[in-house]
């Protein structure tokens, strides 16, 4: 008999804790965006960014959803590795699908194409990637890291320990590269150092002939690589293929993470630097348990990254504003960026107030003949980002980037070399607000 009675207990328990689930997620869903290429020439880098995102907004379902136990439910977006189709699908994501906020987009084209759909509609956009800077928008929350953050302080190091006064430049001919390299030109003259080269090829570009032989000729203390998409894989291939060894030609570069690093053979890039504001060989109990979920979610062959650490952030940083605005609305989420820190794998990181760029550590790491990575050197606290460089004011960085855009015909990406179709969207002739930041 008694047993008969706690049985009826334990069933009605069981069914008041089904009555209670059903009524929670049977309350509006709070609706969020993905926006990375699936297709094109960024999609093996963005789909790591993806898997990430969708790693974070599936443990905040599995920890009881947001605002009292509302579910997330999430749209994934192509970009397909082109600026108008990411305009096209941002502005779809935000006034059909009604999404709360957008994670998404890698390459700087992608971003300033996304930017005014996200400004317009009101919306919030967490960019995850590291980047040029020279941009503030109320609308982004820009999670990677800043020039400050990885740009300036590399070539400082580099400098000081690796006794480095000559410098090649080799980039994507696009706003990133560009942006980059002259931020990294005022740095140089003002360490009394040289740039001895300076080349620009497209996304996809297979043929490092020229540059490789210019590299051979001017035979820098340290060659600065931005280059992006499959062309960061061409050239290291045929850097080191053309004799141009670790050894006597170093670079460094802005682009390599531990993903790529484990996708090229170790001849290509073993004695190479790379920087990042986190390696997944970082030693924190926090990034343990983030890599073991990861291999867990996606295989044990993955390899988490700085891009994959700032996506899955992008969504924290998101939820803990959400929970704390007490609404999904983004101009309330807005309100409460500036007051969010996280316990990240790579340690307290936090969201700016004034700039809405989040605070970030940087690692400077060599590429082991294992493809491991040796880490060299660290900020050990966190850094205050600064978007604009100080070396000139916000007006002139704002000239230098309009200048580009209007020389490129209205693009971010030069389409006379890169050939990466990056027609702009149609749309008013109002302008972002982040080109006109002060």
């Amino acid at each position: 008999m008694k047993l008969g009675r706690i049985m009826l207990i334990l069933m009605a328990v069981a069914a008041g804790c089904q009555a209670r689930d059903v009524l929670s997620w049977s309350r509006p869903p709070i609706r969020v965006g993905i926006l990375h290429s699936q297709t094109g020439a960024m999609a093996e880098i963005e789909q790591s960014m993806i898997d990430a995102e969708i790693m974070a907004l599936e443990e905040i379902n599995a920890s009881g959803g947001l605002l009292g136990g509302r579910r997330v439910e999430w749209t994934i977006a192509d970009g397909q590795s082109d600026a108008a189709v990411f305009a096209r699908e941002a502005r779809r994501l935000l006034l059909e699908v009604k999404v709360q906020a957008i994670f998404g987009c890698y390459t700087s084209f992608s971003r300033k194409a996304v930017l005014p759909e996200v400004e317009d509609a009101g919306g919030l956009l967490f960019y995850p990637a590291y980047y040029e800077g020279l941009e503030q928008s109320p609308n982004v929350a820009y999670i990677g890291a800043a020039p400050n953050q990885q740009i300036i302080p590399t070539l400082k190091w580099a400098h000081d320990h690796l006794g480095a006064r000559s410098f090649y430049l080799i980039g994507v001919d696009s706003l990133y590269s560009h942006g980059l390299n002259e931020i990294i030109k005022d740095v140089v003259y003002s360490l009394d150092a040289r740039i001895v080269g300076e080349h620009y090829v497209s996304f996809n570009s297979q043929d490092f002939r020229d540059p490789i032989a210019a590299i051979k000729e001017a035979r820098p203390d340290m060659v600065i690589n931005s280059l992006t998409g499959a062309s960061n894989s061409r050239f290291c291939h045929e850097l080191r293929a053309a004799g141009a060894t670790s050894a006597g030609y170093p670079m460094i570069s802005y682009t390599l993470d531990e993903e790529l690093v484990q996708r090229l053979p170790s001849s290509d890039v073993a004695g190479d630097y790379l920087t990042a504001s986190y390696l997944q060989v970082i030693n924190t109990p926090e990034n343990h348990a983030f890599i073991e979920r990861f291999k867990a979610r996606f295989g044990r062959d993955r390899v988490t990254s700085d891009l994959v650490d700032t996506a899955y952030n992008g969504v924290r940083f998101w939820a803990q504003a959400v929970q704390e605005a007490e609404t999904d609305t983004p101009r309330a989420v807005r309100a409460m960026l500036g007051r969010q820190s996280l316990n990240a794998p790579e340690g307290i990181i936090s969201i700016d107030a004034t700039t809405q760029h989040a605070w970030r550590p940087l690692y400077i790491g060599k590429v082991r003949p294992d493809r491991t990575i040796e880490i060299l050197w660290s900020s050990e606290t966190p850094i205050r980002p600064e978007p604009f460089p100080s070396g000139r004011t916000h007006a002139d960085w704002n000239r230098f980037v309009d200048h580009l855009r209007d020389q490129w015909g209205g693009n971010w990406v030069n389409q006379a070399t890169s050939g990466q179709p990056t027609t702009p969207p149609e749309r008013s002739p109002r302008r972002s607000q982040a080109t006109k930041s002060q």
